[in-house]
């Protein structure tokens, strides 16, 4: 879609009248487990940034892993930017994480549950579940498809809210002063986390997934939206089944009740998460918001070199 079109682009959108039902009966479910947060330091050899082993109880009360990173020299309370990870990628080790902490951030990056099989970094977070779901395709889109209450995204999306209370949770954080960020599905996750909470200063989601699912599935074939048209190859006569399952994960969704400043980024030459999935969540972002365009990028976006707008951005939020 030409980028004329994508700044007009503004879907229909799919969600189901008990939306916020559910994520409030989701929520106050877990709510009631304690978060039992547990800060172990981790003598990563860092001679600016201390390193702790984070354990928090998500989902369920089920254990997740983090990591805290935190500058040595800190003179009192610091900003925190929660990260979130792309698909099948987790933790992995520290010296991966340095940028946040090198910046005079505290920094939370979250593991994602169950994955960590694929990307460059590998996940110490198990996916316990809920006993039994319907059949699904390699990944985790379609697992428990059939049920919203049994589906992957809720125990992962779950996990991110309380994230942001595990960072709050240690002393060295101000907890009036705590962003989230990610790219990919982690951008995914920010912004479902930016919808659900209203106490984020600030979202970064750089080539969001989880977003305009129908759509997505219906025009690449990367992954992983693949996996959502292999499902539905099979089961021909559950789409509607399917897309309103997956319909409560949505980022379109959560866009629309998030409040905090958001900065997107977006590649037109984006095969695994196409141009106008994430305009769709960016145009119905209730918050300020603006989009960054890499008009010869792919999934890669602005990598790296996007990083100084970002910085500027939270440094607005943060003060200072």
């Amino acid at each position: 879609m030409p980028l004329d079109r994508l700044h007009d682009y503004r879907p229909e959108p799919e969600e189901p009248a008990d939306f916020d039902a559910f994520w409030e009966k989701t929520l106050t479910e877990t709510a009631r487990h304690g978060l039992d947060a547990e800060f172990v330091p981790y003598d990563a050899g860092f001679a600016t940034v201390d390193v702790f082993d984070v354990t928090f109880r998500g989902w369920g009360g089920q254990p997740v892993k983090a990591w805290l990173m935190l500058p040595k020299t800190r003179s009192g309370p610091l900003p925190a930017v929660v990260q979130y990870i792309g698909y099948n990628g987790g933790r992995g080790i520290p010296y991966s994480w340095l940028t946040w902490s090198a910046l005079g951030y505290a920094h939370l990056v979250m593991d994602n549950r169950g994955q960590g099989g694929g990307g460059k970094n590998t996940a110490d977070t198990p996916d316990i579940g809920p006993d039994g779901h319907g059949s699904s395709s390699p990944g985790f889109l379609t697992r428990g498809i059939e049920d919203p209450y049994r589906h992957y995204y809720r125990r992962l999306i779950t996990d991110a809210v309380r994230a942001v209370d595990a960072a709050k949770a240690h002393e060295a954080v101000d907890a009036s002063r705590v962003a989230v960020l990610g790219g990919s599905q982690g951008g995914g996750l920010a912004l479902a986390v930016a919808g659900l909470r209203d106490d984020i200063v600030a979202t970064v989601a750089d080539v969001p997934f989880l977003c305009h699912y129908r759509r997505a599935s219906q025009i690449t074939d990367a992954g992983p939206y693949a996996e959502i048209a292999r499902w539905l190859s099979g089961h021909r006569f559950r789409i509607d089944e399917a897309m309103e399952t997956l319909s409560y994960f949505d980022g379109v969704n959560f866009a629309a009740r998030a409040s905090a400043p958001a900065w997107f980024s977006v590649g037109l030459m984006d095969r695994i998460c196409p141009s106008s999935t994430v305009f769709a969540a960016y145009h119905r972002y209730a918050g300020p918001a603006q989009i960054e365009v890499f008009t010869y990028n792919g999934h890669e976006g602005g990598a790296e070199y996007d990083l100084p707008r970002k910085l500027g951005a939270l440094r607005g939020v943060f003060g200072g």
